[in-house]
């Protein structure tokens, strides 16, 4: 196979390098290894960064039918650079009764939270910077402290506006932490497995020797990728749920008092954050590495992955463009009426659909139930809705 050979070409440098410590301990070994998956992970998604901050200033320009950058360098190719410096030599600001220690830690950690996410994806064959067996509890379990820099955040600044701000992304964050969760856990379930590589290899082989069995294609599949992406949404603070930011509100929530480096770095943790959600679900839901047709195996894997990463960006530029932000009040029923009970739907769809033996009857079955769940929830909202009491504003 052609793209597992070049898959190997990064497995080969990687020997290359460490061949000179082949009498070395084993621990140092070890540390050598994981600086150099570190390394290898910043370069990516630091130029990954950089592009996808044009790439969503020119989409939305063209969707408001502006232009965009394209003053810095040629077609404003340099403009990501220009920010970069700007953001550095800008003056830090500190308020003077602020908690400067708090102050200080909380971007620091968002980024570091955000980073150790991506390290457990796997972005091709033998391409899982840290491979470990309970890798999805390890994301999680890392990816729910993002709750904690954000009220620290809040705290630090000792501004109101800020503390409602952080009070607002921890509400929401939490409640759409439980969807989040209950729509993997029917991947997990079916796999037997918490590891990542384990779920992609689960989705390996062709129907019919050419359609990808990815989960995606199952009916509780599809639904919990679509909860899956809409929790991320919230989870990384982007439109229609940028609810804790609200600039037209209060500010810009848990990031008013900050500036300089310190606002861009909250930048990168939103982006490297909708990075590893975006991953996420490509290995969950969409086969990860793997090529969306048997003949087309001989692209290396990594493509792949990194071209369904793109067009689950792209989604997310397309619906800031698109959409309106939402009331806190609706962000908040649409989590807890309808994602939360549509993900207990998809466990049991998923059950049934496994233990009817994975054809055409399983998938019926499990079509059924989500589809039943679907209008149940559609009627009893509309219902209630059409008959809550109105109240009415009356002009003072």
């Amino acid at each position: 196979m052609r793209g597992a050979a070049l898959d190997q070409i990064f497995v080969h440098a990687k020997a290359l390098i460490l061949a000179p410590l082949a009498q070395a301990p084993g621990w140092l070994v070890d540390i050598v290894s994981s600086l150099l998956n570190i390394g290898a992970l910043l370069a990516v998604f630091l130029s990954l960064f950089a592009l996808m901050s044009l790439w969503e200033r020119k989409i939305l320009a063209r969707i408001q039918n502006r232009i965009g950058p394209n003053r810095v360098g040629p077609f404003g190719l340099l403009q990501p650079a220009a920010d970069g410096i700007k953001m550095l030599i800008k003056e830090d600001i500190v308020p003077l009764r602020a908690d400067k220690v708090v102050h200080f830690l909380a971007p620091i950690l968002m980024a570091a939270i955000a980073i150790l996410t991506l390290g457990i994806i796997p972005y091709g064959r033998n391409m899982t910077p840290f491979s470990i067996d309970g890798g999805i509890l390890f994301f999680f379990a890392v990816g729910s402290t993002t709750e904690l820099s954000v009220f620290m955040a809040g705290w630090g600044s000792n501004n109101k506006f800020s503390m409602l701000g952080a009070m607002r992304a921890i509400a929401q964050m939490i409640s759409y932490e439980l969807p989040l969760i209950f729509t993997v856990l029917p991947v997990v379930m079916v796999v037997g497995s918490l590891g990542p590589d384990a779920i992609v290899a689960a989705q390996g082989g062709y129907s019919l020797g050419v359609w990808p069995r990815w989960f995606v294609f199952t009916p509780w599949g599809a639904t919990a990728f679509l909860l899956f992406f809409v929790a991320g949404l919230v989870e990384s603070n982007r439109t229609p749920f940028d609810v804790p930011e609200g600039e037209s509100e209060i500010v810009a929530g848990h990031m008013t008092e900050y500036s300089g480096f310190k606002y861009a770095t909250f930048f990168l943790a939103e982006y490297f954050g909708m990075f590893a959600i975006s991953g996420m679900a490509v290995t969950l839901f969409l086969g990860g590495w793997r090529a969306p047709l048997s003949f087309l195996e001989i692209v290396p894997s990594y493509l792949w992955f990194f071209g369904k990463l793109g067009v689950l960006l792209f989604v997310f530029i397309w619906i800031r463009g698109t959409l309106p932000r939402t009331r806190i009040d609706q962000v908040m029923n649409f989590a807890w009426k309808f994602m939360l009970p549509m993900a207990f739907a998809c466990l049991l769809a998923a059950a049934i659909w496994h233990y009817a033996g994975r054809g055409w009857l399983g998938w019926l079955y499990s079509l059924g139930v989500v589809a039943v769940l679907y209008f149940a929830l559609g009627y009893f909202l509309e219902t209630r809705r059409k008959f809550a009491p109105r109240t009415y504003r009356f002009a003072e």
